[in-house]
């Protein structure tokens, strides 16, 4: 089959259409339909956990409120991209929208794939919730996206700042090759060298299967006062963690941070002692001791059994909700794309994490970042929260 210039066009007309129309329509559906939101994760492979996590939260929340959302039930449809997968993450925000008329988008993990389902969200009018997905530029890549999440740079300045405090001047960066990474190692460079300290090296490590042992050992050579790194959650940080252990970086003076990332508390048990000791910069911890996520822990262990511990994933897919249900309560109902963006934009309320706040500006999450040491308490290791930073946005918006 060869299709022309001119034929491409007339179908990319076609979709358009279509993804307007149907975004119309679903912007019309009747208040006794269900409410239909498009959840677009990771359910299989090494981040399936990603996927559960989103799913316990969002359970939660509506078991808490009788399965509804604005007084309709809720009807989610999910989809797996088993990862980074833009192209696929992008037809499955099209299907959500053209034939299962989801009214609104969420989920979306991973950086690449919220990009692709920006432009989905920019065709159709359809408000989209970020779950995770953390590259700073995610918000302004579409009009109709607004993020309950972190960004990377957000997590990384305070740790940067932190470090700066205690005297740590000297400093080694070592972050996953994609875009968060990148975001990682540019904003801590950018807090740590404006603040006086010094950025003696650097290195992006692969995504797939990365053997830590030549980096570690480089490091070592080089003998910086400290490091910082920064992978996704899930199987590099434990891998890193043994290697550093293995080399003896502790007892050669080397100190070493990250974001909270590396302490996910869904990995924190099967991550072990290698784990102990390691202080990080994150928006969530299962130990945070507000009277909210006391009750938030206690009714997911209640839910969920004592195996599955909630996860800054598991906080955002229940903020996600909570969000949602608060906007259609202002707009009465109404799930048009620029009716629920505008209800979003300024929408605070408390969450497990704390208090949060979505930027009118920027559609941005403004929260508190701690600084925790991960120990082991009650027969658990968890990350303890001992310092913090208020009301922390976007460094990469701060302008705005």
């Amino acid at each position: 089959m060869i299709t022309t210039k001119r034929g491409l066009a007339a179908h990319t007309l076609t979709c358009l259409v279509a993804l307007a129309a149907t975004s119309a329509a679903t912007a019309a559906q009747a208040a006794d339909e269900p409410l239909r939101i498009g959840l677009i994760a990771t359910y299989s492979g090494p981040y399936a956990d990603y996927g559960r996590q989103f799913d316990a939260g969002v359970a939660l929340y509506l078991q808490e409120h009788g399965g509804k959302i604005a007084g309709r039930t809720v009807e989610v449809i999910k989809k797996d991209t088993g990862g980074p997968a833009p192209d696929l993450a992008k037809r499955m925000a099209q299907e959500l929208v053209v034939r299962d008329k989801v009214g609104i988008l969420t989920g979306v993990d991973f950086s690449p794939n919220a990009y692709a389902v920006s432009a989905i969200a920019t065709q159709a009018k359809v408000p989209t919730l970020v779950m995770n997905a953390a590259s700073s530029g995610i918000t302004t890549s579409s009009p109709y996206i607004a993020r309950l999440s972190f960004t990377v740079q957000q997590v990384t300045e305070p740790m940067a700042r932190w470090m700066l405090k205690q005297n740590i001047n000297d400093a080694y960066t070592v972050v996953a090759d994609y875009a968060a990474g990148v975001d990682a190692e540019t904003a801590f460079k950018k807090a740590f060298t404006a603040g006086g300290g010094k950025v003696s090296g650097s290195v992006r490590t692969p995504m797939s299967n990365p053997d830590f042992s030549a980096y570690v050992q480089r490091i070592k050579d080089a003998k910086p006062q400290s490091v910082f790194f920064f992978f996704p959650s899930g199987v590099m940080p434990p891998a890193f963690l043994k290697v550093w252990k293995e080399r003896g970086m502790d007892e050669a003076g080397i100190k070493l941070f990250a974001t909270g990332d590396a302490t996910d508390d869904s990995y924190l048990e099967a991550t072990g002692d290698v784990a102990l000791g390691l202080i990080t910069s994150h928006h969530y911890s299962y130990a945070h001791p507000s009277p909210k996520n006391q009750k938030f822990v206690k009714d997911f262990a209640a839910k969920f059994g004592p195996t599955l511990r909630p996860s800054y994933f598991a906080v955002t897919a229940y903020d996600a909700m909570q969000a949602i249900d608060l906007a259609l309560a202002k707009t009465q109902g109404d799930v048009s794309g620029d009716k629920v963006m505008t209800a979003l934009k300024g929408l605070s309320f408390e969450s497990p994490r704390g208090p949060v706040e979505i930027d009118p500006v920027t559609r941005d999450i403004v929260q508190t970042v701690y600084i925790r040491k991960a120990e082991r308490a009650k027969g658990q290791i968890v990350n303890v929260e001992f310092d913090k930073f208020e009301r922390v946005k976007d460094p990469a918006k701060e302008a705005n």
